[in-house]
């Protein structure tokens, strides 16, 4: 069934009937748009407890809504009681706002805060959501009809339209109206505004843009849900949302505009920036968990293959000593390269060698390489190695960490063999997964490391780019001394080629900016 909205003429005689005490009167809750639908009310309370708590879905301004209060935590449909609950987090004394609606029971309360992505534009804001339910008609008594409806209401924690934070529209309450016939499995969704002033009508075709959107985005969940539709992508399993964003806003508000102007490469500097913030963001965070907040006992880092150097320097920047090498120096180099570092071969945090790890064995033909040009990859115990997008040394990365018995994370991309050759890695182990290059490159990779005897975590990384599959490595199945390398080597396509191809590189490629 393609989304065609009924839609109301302005002015339309409210559908939702809110009651008020004596003398005060009833709220206007005009109605914008209906649509048909065939999913039933336990999915669209499912997908409204899911939108309450993901206003993200419905608006790329705002990151997250903290839930402040749940009356029924864990519900995914509502669930009749009128009492009014301890409360579960800090906000509005004078709020919840209590409604009551003719036909219908309240039967769940929730108060969540909106945090917008740019705090400095706007603050968060609290809002209460409540749910309705009737077992019959609003307009019949009988509840053998075989029909329910079910209302969701949004009502900012604003008293007048210029309290309105820039993200919401400027209306006192939104509404998502259900009504369902059990006889026929027929059903309508609807969305409605409550407008500030009590005889304003709602003219203003942005904010019925803004209903449109709101209904078109319930219907598809909706019918989603129905379909059999599961999530496969799942983030935040290391690390919690609000910890990475709360981080990761403090992050960009910091350094994203002097990083923006001071940009030195060729490349667009939104998507660098703003992604290797987000990654910063994320292994602080990891960090903080893994070696508490004294940044004294952190063991320091490693970045392999770490092209422009920009996230090793917002680490460092961030109090995390640790340096990273790539094959050739970048222009941003001079500009990132400001913290010395002890652990780095000469002592600068960027440093231009190519990695020749301690495995591989030179060839009788091949002539020696200028030690000064490589690394061996061998690290001392316990640093943390980064692996973000670093091409041919990404299924390098769990070998180099069993070897050295060192953490890591890897951020796949581009698929290399341990040659260094592209090629094409065999589909995913698991058949429900997607055939792509990506998925089957981030599956080889998996089952590299998995080989070397790590537990492989998985870290869906709220960046922007399509290569956001962080593999996290930090703790271990065997130890690591009991790790067959060479046959792990073996089993992945071996190493005959990869001395020459460095070789040839230091001889030939730029050894320059």
């Amino acid at each position: 069934m393609a989304f065609a909205p009924e839609e109301f003429v302005s002015g339309t005689s409210p559908i939702i009937h809110e009651q008020c005490s004596s003398g005060v009167e009833a709220p206007y809750w005009e109605p914008l748009y209906r649509q048909a639908c065939t999913f039933g009310p336990e999915i669209f309370a499912q997908r409204m407890v899911t939108f309450i708590r993901n206003p993200n879905l419905n608006t790329t301004w705002l990151f997250r809504g903290d839930i402040l209060f749940d009356d029924k935590p864990g519900d995914d449909e509502a669930a009749e009681d009128d009492g009014m609950p301890e409360q579960l987090g800090d906000f509005d004394t004078e709020w919840p706002e209590r409604r009551a609606v003719a036909g219908m029971t309240r039967t769940r309360t929730m108060v969540r805060r909106l945090i917008p992505r740019n705090q400095m534009r706007d603050a968060p804001m609290n809002q209460t959501c409540e749910f309705h339910r009737s077992s019959s008609p609003r307009n019949d008594a009988s509840a053998s009809s075989g029909k329910v409806s079910t209302l969701v209401l949004y009502v900012p924690h604003a008293k007048s339209a210029e309290e309105m934070p820039f993200y919401h529209p400027k209306v006192r309450g939104i509404a998502h109206l259900h009504d369902w016939d059990s006889t026929t499995n027929q059903g309508t969704v609807s969305v409605h505004f409550h407008p500030f002033a009590a005889d304003t009508v709602i003219m203003d075709e942005k904010l019925r843009r803004v209903g449109y959107h709101l209904l078109e985005r319930l219907y598809k969940h909706g019918h989603n849900s129905l379909n059999g539709y599961t999530k496969r992508v799942h983030h935040d399993t290391v690390i919690p949302q609000p910890r990475f964003q709360d981080r990761y806003s403090a992050l960009k508000d910091k350094y994203a505009r002097s990083l923006m102007v001071s940009w030195a490469e060729t490349t667009d500097p939104k998507k660098h920036v703003f992604e290797d913030l987000g990654i910063a963001a994320f292994l602080m965070e990891l960090w903080a968990d893994m070696y508490g907040e004294d940044k004294s006992e952190f063991p320091g880092f490693v970045d392999i293959g770490c092209g422009n150097g920009l996230l090793v320097y917002i680490l460092n920047q961030g109090g995390y000593p640790g340096w990273g090498f790539d094959a050739r120096a970048r222009k941003s180099w001079p500009q990132y390269s400001t913290t010395p570092c002890a652990s780095s071969p000469t002592n600068a945090s960027l440093v231009e060698k190519c990695l020749m790890p301690s495995v591989v064995s030179k060839p009788e033909d091949e002539t020696c390489i200028n030690d000064d040009l490589i690394h061996n990859g061998v690290f001392e115990k316990g640093t943390f190695i980064i692996s973000n997008h670093a091409d041919e040394l990404t299924p390098w990365t769990p070998i180099l960490a069993a070897l050295s018995d060192c953490p890591w994370v890897s951020i796949p991309c581009c698929s290399h063999n341990l040659t260094g050759r592209k090629f094409r890695a065999p589909p995913p182990r698991d058949r429900t997964k997607p055939k792509s290059t990506y998925a089957s490159l981030v599956d080889w990779v998996v089952q590299i490391a998995e080989d070397c005897g790590w537990r492989v975590e998985t870290e869906m990384l709220r960046i922007p780019s399509t290569r956001n599959t962080g593999l996290l490595g930090r703790t271990r199945t065997v130890d690591a001394r009991d790790v067959d390398i060479d046959g792990v080597l073996a089993k992945y396509g071996g190493v005959a080629g990869y001395y020459s191809s460095i070789a040839k590189l230091v001889k030939t490629g730029p050894r320059s900016h």
